[in-house]
């Protein structure tokens, strides 16, 4: 197994494994660029397990493409992002898509379900493309619904619930494989004030209750506010902010 490199960019595991004690997840010095616009120009963070944190920051800043890299969505063109003592930017394709299935979960700003199954099918999916069988998943999917208090909508399918449910079912399926991080992208962003607040109880309240990491993508300081740490993304540079 190659180690990483001063700069992360080859390898799959910490020449210093002492490094991964304190931290789940770890970014160093991510340079990214789509073009000749650069997206990341040194970003550096450290999340804790159990810990909520916020990426803040304005449109354009860099935070989604600074979350794309701690999920190892997009890889960096320098620097590198560590999950416990693996250099996700050092793992082939299958293996980056296997620590997704089995390690983390996705809120999206617009809950992405998939709009022919039910919400229960939909909770169950993640579960189903990780090899557990159909009923064992349809079981987990309402357990987890009826822990959320949300076993009336089991049935129904995204077209048939209002934007607030359906993002609260969207956090449900990010819950169901008791993943180790949560990535949630603008997870309010296209809900009233209202619905924002319910969703963002919802989300930090079972996130914090499985003991899971929470990474958080907003521009909504009331949002930020659910958090226990806020880091600012302008610039493709990150800066935290003073407790």
């Amino acid at each position: 197994m190659t180690d990483i490199t001063a700069d992360g960019a080859a390898g799959t595991r910490l020449a210093d494994p002492a490094e991964a004690v304190t931290s789940l997840l770890r970014a160093v010095d991510l340079h990214k660029s789509f073009g000749a616009t650069p997206a990341l120009a040194g970003a550096s963070l450290e999340i804790k397990p159990g810990e909520v944190v916020a990426l803040m920051g304005p449109s354009g800043a860099g935070k989604s493409t600074l979350l794309h890299c701690l999920a190892g969505i997009l890889g960096p063109e320098r620097g590198h992002v560590r999950y416990r003592d693996r250099v996700i930017s050092g793992m082939s394709d299958a293996e980056r898509s296997a620590l997704r299935r089995r390690e983390f979960g996705f809120v999206f700003q617009f809950g992405q379900l998939v709009p022919e199954l039910s919400c229960a099918e939909n909770i169950a999916l993640p579960l189903r493309l990780n090899g557990v069988g159909r009923r064992d998943a349809h079981r987990r999917a309402l357990d987890r619904l009826d822990r959320l208090g949300l076993l009336e909508l089991a049935r129904k399918r995204p077209g048939e619930v209002s934007g607030g449910q359906g993002q609260r079912v969207a956090v449900a399926r990010a819950l169901v494989g008791e993943p180790k991080v949560i990535f949630a992208d603008e997870p309010t962003g296209a809900l009233d004030s209202m619905n924002g607040e319910q969703v963002m109880r919802l989300l930090t309240q079972a996130t914090r209750e499985s003991a899971a990491a929470l990474v958080l993508v907003t521009h909504e300081p009331r949002v930020a506010a659910y958090s226990d740490r806020e880091i600012v993304v302008r610039d493709g540079r990150t800066r935290p902010v003073p407790a």
